[in-house]
């Protein structure tokens, strides 16, 4: 496994830094045109830092959110901190984000901490929301940067001259884009509920520390992002927060944290669903899969920890039959034992990823599939209701990723659903047998030319 690139590939890096809640995300989004970070009035929101490409006057570069630095931090403030102090160093220029209402002894000690620095340093005094408060800027003017800007974030004031001082101090002879879709990448998103290893699994593919780990449930907030290359092929991973049960979630900022770790399925084309084996499947992981099933996504059961499970022979087998007792939506998906911490078996993950994303892009001809639906048919024939019999006139694959199947039927109504899902394992055999398919009935009538009957449609899954 090999980083084939950082996401900001080799465009000048831009850092944002300052402490909690002085407005850091809300100037990232703004400057990246999109709503990345999440922002919210609670302090600390950020973790992890984030990243997005930058474009401005014709010119592009990689702009960095990154959480907020504290004085004498401890637990997880620490790990923040550390974090964005890597950010710091790598970055071309740091915008250092301060407070017009506030000067503190936190904001007193990062500026210290960047002093050896000050020539890469420009300064957004946030939340000047008019020219009025700009009389209290001769505080900041007083700390010797000589660049500063009075900025509102939240309303753009001065903000387009804030980024013509950036990439003026940029050097852009080396700039190379990084491509957002190399050809064949695939996607992974990694889901599942507080605490299962998603943000070690993410450390150990890409072969560093993108992620904060910490046994705190909830670390993780923002999608973090990291690409791979194994065996020629590209790979983008997806850490996602931690879900939790609707009813546990009190707190707006994990309230988008979960959202977006929901949106993040409709972006992958395989989820890596982490399962605690220490602790066994989880109600909530029947939610997620439900809406992986929904999404027509791939998706691997990956029970993590093994290494801390006693285990014999067959005790992945016993616990992949466990697995598919309690979890029928995904009787299809492959189940893997690996241990995120230290690598075992890891490698398996992203075989089986390109193997199911191959499913998922895999179409069968249309006379393909109707020769094998005669021999299915002919094989076992659709059952009786007492009226007349269930006919299968047509069968066609109407779409892939998500892989839809249309089967036009005699009779939509009380169609029996065992003998759809006889045609669906049927399907699965042509290729499809680790992916959710999806089954639409329509009605035909009859076979004859010109019958122009309105068809009526049921999906299956």
């Amino acid at each position: 496994m090999t980083p084939y690139s950082d996401e900001a590939g080799s465009l000048p890096e831009v850092a944002i830094a300052g402490r909690p809640n002085v407005g850091k995300s809300t100037l990232f989004n703004r400057f990246i045109g999109r709503r990345k970070a999440i922002t919210d009035p609670t302090p600390g929101v950020t973790r992890d830092p984030v990243g997005g490409v930058w474009r401005h006057r014709g010119k592009t570069a990689f702009l960095r959110d990154t959480g907020g630095i504290r004085p004498n931090a401890e637990g997880m403030d620490a790990l923040v901190a550390q974090k964005s102090r890597e950010t710091f160093v790598r970055a071309a220029c740091i915008i250092l984000v301060l407070d017009v209402e506030e000067y503190t002894a936190e904001d007193e000690e990062l500026v210290a901490s960047l002093r050896s620095c000050a020539d890469r340093v420009i300064v957004a005094v946030n939340k000047v929301d008019t020219e009025k408060r700009e009389e209290s800027l001769g505080e900041f003017w007083a700390l010797g940067f000589p660049r500063l800007f009075a900025v509102s974030a939240a309303h753009g004031r001065n903000c387009a001259e804030l980024a013509d001082a950036v990439f003026d101090s940029l050097d852009f002879s080396e700039q190379a884009e990084p491509a957002e879709a190399p050809p064949g990448e695939i996607t992974l998103a990694i889901l599942g509920k507080p605490n299962t290893g998603k943000s070690t699994l993410l450390n150990k593919l890409i072969g560093e520390d993108r992620s904060i780990v910490s046994d705190i449930p909830g670390t993780t907030r923002d999608i973090v992002e990291g690409r791979l290359e194994y065996r020629g092929r590209p790979y983008r991973i997806l850490d996602t927060a931690g879900i939790r049960r609707k009813s546990r979630v009190q707190e707006n900022i994990e309230y988008y944290s979960v959202t977006r770790a929901i949106d993040s399925i409709a972006e992958a084309d395989v989820v890596l669903l982490l399962i605690d084996a220490t602790e066994g499947l989880a109600e909530q992981d029947k939610k997620i899969a439900d809406q992986i099933v929904k999404k027509g996504r791939g998706v691997i059961l990956v029970l993590n920890k093994w290494d801390l499970v006693p285990r014999g022979k067959k005790a992945l087998a016993e616990a992949a039959d466990k697995i598919r007792f309690q979890f029928p939506i995904l009787d299809f998906a492959p189940v893997e034992a690996i241990s995120a911490q230290t690598g075992w078996n890891v490698e398996t993950l992203l075989e089986k990823a390109a193997n199911i994303a191959g499913q998922l892009n895999k179409r069968v001809e249309t006379g393909i599939l109707n020769r094998a639906l005669e021999e299915w048919v002919k094989a076992t024939p659709p059952p009786r209701d007492g009226r007349r019999a269930f006919k299968i006139r047509f069968i066609t694959q109407v779409r892939k990723h998500p892989v839809h199947f249309v089967l036009f039927v005699n009779r939509t109504e009380d169609f029996p659903s065992a003998y759809l899902g006889y045609i669906k394992n049927k399907i699965r055999g042509l290729g499809f047998a680790d992916i959710p398919i999806e089954m639409e009935m329509r009605l035909r009538e009859s076979k004859a030319p010109g019958n122009r009957s309105a068809p009526r449609r049921e999906k299956h899954k």
